[in-house]
C-alpha cells in the first residue's frame, strides 16, 4: 500500500502511544510505501528526515503539490516536476501582479512554485481573483488563514494522482490522510481516504458523502491506524505485526555506555585474564564511583569476540568487593567490526573532522553502515539493562547514534550524553555526509554535556542548520570560563533548546583530575629518587617539557619548528635549555600516523644535528609511553610545560602539570594553546596561538625568562582551579544537572508509549 499523508495535524499528531505504533507499523512492513503530502516547502520538510523517530518517506509532495521529489535523494521526480514547472509563471511575475492588493501578508516560510499569504476571507476580493486568472493560476484558501496562489490545476491531489500513475499503483492500494481543507483535493481522485479526528469542519463537510472516506475518531496517527484497520489494508495479522517485542526493563537505575570496559582483559594461555585498568585517565574510576553503596548499575562496553572463541560471556562482574551490584554488559565485536568501527572509521572520518582537519577525513558509506550496526548493538544492550525510568549515560562520538536507537526502544529512559572530544563549528561539522542523522540522534538526548561553552554553542549552531530550534534558556559563561581571553572563549551559552515538542538541556563540564593519583605519585619513594636524579642532571640547564600523543592535532611538528626557530633567534639559550619531548605512539594498526612519525623523527634529527654540542643535547625525544609516576617526576622538574595542540577538546596533561607544581609549591610556567579547551577554564597559563610560529617562539622565551615570583603566582592561580574542579566534582555536577533535567521533562507521557512500563 501507499500511505499518502499530510504532516501537521496528521502524521505528526496524535498521542505518543499512537504515533509510536504507526511508525513501528511502517518499519515492520517494508511493503508500505510512505509519501508525505504537505503544504510545507521542501526546506521545511528536511528537518523531519533527521528525526530518527519518524519513518523516512519514499516520496515527498510538498508546496501544496507544486514540488514532488524522491524521499531519500530529494531529487525531482520527472516528468511530473517538469510538467508543474511549465505551468508556473514565476515568483516575480506573481509578485508584481498582486503587490498592489491590500490585506495580504506574505508567508515568511520556504516555498517554491507557489505564492502564499496569511489573510482572512475578506481579503479574497474580485480584484485578487481577476489578477490570479490573468496569471493562469489557481487560488486556494484553507483554515481561515492560509491563501495560496498555485499553478493552474496543481494541488496535493493532482500531484498525488500523477505520482500514483507514474508508479503504477492501483487506487485500491492508496490511503490518503489529512485534516484541513487544503487536503480536500487528495480525496477527489477516487483514493481511499481518512479524515483524522479533529479535522477542519470544511474538510469533513467536503468529504461527508464519500463512501471511501472514513472519518476517524482519534486525531493524527491514531486516526490513520483506525483507517488501516477499518479498510483492512494489512489484515489482522498485519496489524499485529506492528506490536514489536516490548523491551523488558532491566534492573539498573544507571547505565554507563562507554566503548571501553571498566577493567582490562587479555588472553594468556588460551584464557581471558582481567585486571583493574592501568589507563592514566581518571574517567573510569570516577564513573564507577556512582555505583558505590550497592547502587545497581550496568556498564555497557565492547569486548572482542570471534566465533572460534566459543561461548561469549554477555555479563561479568566488575569488582564485587567495592561495587557488588555493578555488572559489565558486554557487546561482542569481531576483530573486523572493531577495526572498521574504531580504528578506521572513527579515527579516519570523525576524528579529523572534529578537530577541524576535515581535509584529512575519509568518508565511506560501507564503514558508516558498520558504525550504525555497532551503535545499534550498544543501544540494544543498554535498553535491556535499564530499569524503568533509568538514566543512560553515553560517552563520546564513537556512540553518536546510540540515542536514536535507544529512544525508539526505550522512550521512558533519561538519555544523557557527554562529548569528550572537541565539537567544531557548523562550517566544519557540516562536511560529514551523515550530519543530519548524527544531529537527529543527539537531539533524542535529554541532556548533552561538553567540556566548555564554545563546544556546546557550536553544537547548537550545527543543530540549527539541521532543524528549526528555539533557545529557551541561556546563561553567562563568566566567571567559570573565560569570555574573551582565548580563541575558544565565549560570553554566553545556551543551556536549553526546544526542538518541536522536546526540550534538550545543555551544559559545560570540563573533566577534572584524580588529584589523589598525583599525590600518591609524589609520595612514591621511586619518584622522589627520580626527582633528585633529574635535579642533578639538569644543573645549569632549564627544561622545557612537552607531552602528547602522536597525532597531527597535537601540533608536534609545529612545536619542533618553533623550537628550532627559538634556538636560531636566541643563541643565549644554547647550553642552557633542553626540550624533553614525550611522544606517545599510536596503535600499530593506525597507519594514518606513519608519515607524521617520519616527519617528526626527521625534525628531531635536524635540530640536534644543527645545534648539539659536546655535553649539550638541545632536544631529548622519547617515542614511547612513560608510566604516570615517572611523568610526575618530570612535571615537578620542568621549568616550562609546553602544551600547544592545534585543537584539543580539553587537555588533561596541562592539568597534571599544574597539579604537580601546585602540590610542590613550584614556580613552573605553563604555555598553553588557546585552542585547547582547558584554555577557557584555567587562570594563570601563558596562552599561545599554535598556528603562529613567531608567537610560539615569543611565548616560550617569555616563559623561560619569567621571574619566579610571577611564575609562582600564576601557578597558584591555576592550581586553585584544578584543585577545586577535580574529577569527582565533574561527575557529581554532571549527574546533578541530568537529574534536574530529568525532573523537568514530562516522562509520564513517554512511559505510556511502552505499555509494559506503565
Amino acid at each position: 500500500m501507499l500511505l499518502a499523508t499530510d504532516l501537521d495535524g496528521t502524521f505528526l499528531a496524535g498521542d505518543n502511544d499512537q504515533r509510536l505504533k504507526l511508525y513501528q507499523l511502517i518499519a515492520a512492513h517494508p511493503e508500505i510505501k510512505l509519501a508525505f503530502v504537505t503544504g510545507r516547502g521542501l526546506e521545511s520538510v528536511l528537518p523531519l528526515l533527521s528525526d530518527p523517530m519518524i519513518p523516512e518517506p519514499d516520496y515527498i509532495i510538498c508546496d501544496v503539490g507544486c514540488t514532488v521529489v524522491d524521499g531519500r535523494t530529494q531529487q525531482a521526480i520527472q516528468p511530473l516536476q517538469g510538467d508543474i514547472d511549465k505551468r508556473w509563471p514565476g515568483e516575480h511575475v506573481v509578485d508584481q501582479a498582486v503587490a498592489h492588493i491590500p490585506n495580504l501578508q506574505r508567508q515568511d516560510v520556504p516555498q517554491e512554485r507557489r505564492f502564499s499569504f496569511f489573510c482572512d476571507a475578506t481579503a479574497i476580493s474580485g480584484e485578487l481573483e481577476e489578477a490570479v486568472r490573468g496569471l493562469d493560476c489557481d487560488l486556494l484558501f484553507s483554515a481561515g488563514l492560509y491563501l495560496d496562489i498555485l499553478p493552474k490545476g496543481v494541488n496535493k491531489g493532482s500531484t498525488l494522482r500523477g505520482l500514483v500513475e507514474h508508479l503504477g499503483i492501483g487506487d485500491e492500494s492508496v490511503l490518503v490522510a489529512g485534516d484541513t481543507l487544503n487536503d480536500l483535493s487528495m480525496y477527489e481522485h477516487g483514493f481511499i481516504g481518512v479524515c483524522v479526528g479533529e479535522s477542519e469542519p470544511a474538510l469533513l463537510k467536503g468529504t461527508e458523502n464519500r463512501a471511501r472516506v472514513y472519518h476517524a475518531e482519534h486525531p493524527g496517527c491514531g486516526g490513520i491506524l483506525q483507517a488501516i484497520e477499518h479498510f483492512g489494508f494489512l489484515g489482522a495479522a498485519g496489524m499485529e505485526a506492528e506490536q514489536r517485542d516490548v523491551q523488558v526493563p532491566g534492573k539498573s537505575d544507571l547505565v554507563i555506555v562507554y566503548h571501553r570496559l571498566p577493567y582490562e582483559e587479555y588472553r594468556e594461555n588460551g584464557e581471558t585474564i582481567r585486571r583493574r585498568p592501568t589507563s592514566p585517565n581518571g574517567i573510569i574510576p570516577t564513573l564507577m564511583s556512582f555505583f558505590a553503596q550497592g547502587r545497581a548499575g550496568s556498564w555497557v562496553a565492547w569486548s572482542l569476540h570471534e566465533e572460534s572463541d566459543g561461548k561469549f560471556e554477555t555479563h561479568t562482574e566488575v569488582d564485587t568487593a567495592r561495587y557488588p551490584n555493578l555488572v559489565a554488559a558486554r557487546v561482542a565485536l569481531s576483530g573486523d567490526d572493531m577495526d572498521i568501527f574504531y580504528k578506521k572509521f572513527s579515527k579516519e572520518a570523525f576524528w579529523p573532522t572534529l578537530h577541524t582537519f576535515w581535509e584529512r577525513a575519509t568518508f565511506r558509506e560501507d564503514h558508516w553502515q558498520v558504525f550504525l550496526d555497532v551503535n545499534r548493538r550498544f543501544a540494544e544492550v543498554a535498553a535491556s539493562e535499564a530499569a524503568e525510568g533509568a538514566t543512560v549515560w553515553i560517552h563520546d562520538y564513537n556512540l553518536w547514534m546510540v540515542p536514536a536507537f535507544l529512544r525508539e526502544i526505550r522512550p521512558d529512559v533519561v538519555i544523557a550524553f557527554f562529548h569528550h572530544t572537541y565539537f567544531p563549528s557548523a562550517d566544519v561539522f557540516n562536511v560529514i555526509p551523515w550530519r543530519r542523522d548524527i544531529i537527529g540522534s543527539l537531539l533524542q538526548c535529554d541532556y548533552i554535556g561538553f567540556h566548555i561553552p564554545r563546544q556546546s554553542e557550536n553544537f547548537v549552531d550545527v543543530a540549527r542548520g539541521v532543524t528549526p530550534l528555539v533557545v529557551t534558556e541561556k546563561m553567562s559563561c563568566s566567571p567559570r570560563f573565560l569570555s574573551y581571553g582565548c580563541a575558544v572563549g565565549l560570553d554566553e551559552m545556551s543551556t536549553e533548546i526546544q526542538v518541536n515538542d522536546r526540550r534538550i538541556c545543555l551544559g559545560a563540564h570540563p573533566v577534572g583530575l584524580d588529584l589523589k593519583r598525583v599525590e600518591d605519585a609524589l609520595s612514591n619513594a621511586k619518584v622522589q629518587r627520580r626527582m633528585v636524579q633529574l635535579r642533578e642532571e639538569l644543573q645549569g640547564t632549564r627544561m622545557i617539557l612537552s607531552v602528547g600523543r602522536l597525532d597531527y592535532t597535537k601540533g608536534i611538528l609545529e612545536q619542533l619548528e618553533a623550537y628550532e626557530r627559538l634556538l636560531e633567534q636566541h643563541p643565549d639559550l644554547h647550553d642552557k635549555v633542553t626540550l624533553m619531548m614525550v611522544c606517545v605512539p599510536a596503535a600499530s594498526e593506525m597507519t594514518i600516523y606513519r608519515d607524521l612519525q617520519q616527519q617528526i623523527e626527521q625534525a628531531v634529527g635536524r635540530i640536534n644535528g644543527r645545534f648539539a654540542k659536546v655535553g649539550w643535547t638541545p632536544l631529548q625525544f622519547f617515542f614511547r609511553s612513560l608510566p604516570f609516576a615517572e611523568l610526575v617526576a618530570y612535571y615537578s622538574m620542568a621549568d616550562v610545560m609546553w602544551i600547544t595542540p592545534l585543537r584539543d577538546g580539553l587537555n588533561l596533561v596541562a592539568k597534571e602539570y599544574i597539579a604537580t607544581q601546585g602540590m610542590t609549591d613550584g614556580a613552573g610556567v605553563l604555555v598553553l594553546s588557546e585552542f585547547a579547551g582547558a584554555a577557557a577554564e584555567l587562570r594563570g597559563p601563558i596562552l599561545a596561538n599554535p598556528h603562529d610560529r613567531n608567537e610560539l617562539v615569543q611565548t616560550c622565551y617569555f616563559a623561560l625568562n619569567l621571574n619566579r615570583e610571577e611564575a609562582r603566582s600564576r601557578m597558584r592561580e591555576a592550581y586553585d582551579v584544578v584543585r577545586h574542579n577535580d574529577i569527582k566534582l565533574w561527575g557529581d555536577e554532571f549527574m546533578a544537572a541530568v537529574d534536574v533535567c530529568g525532573k523537568l521533562a514530562d516522562r509520564a507521557v513517554l512511559k505510556e508509549a511502552v505499555p509494559a512500563l506503565a
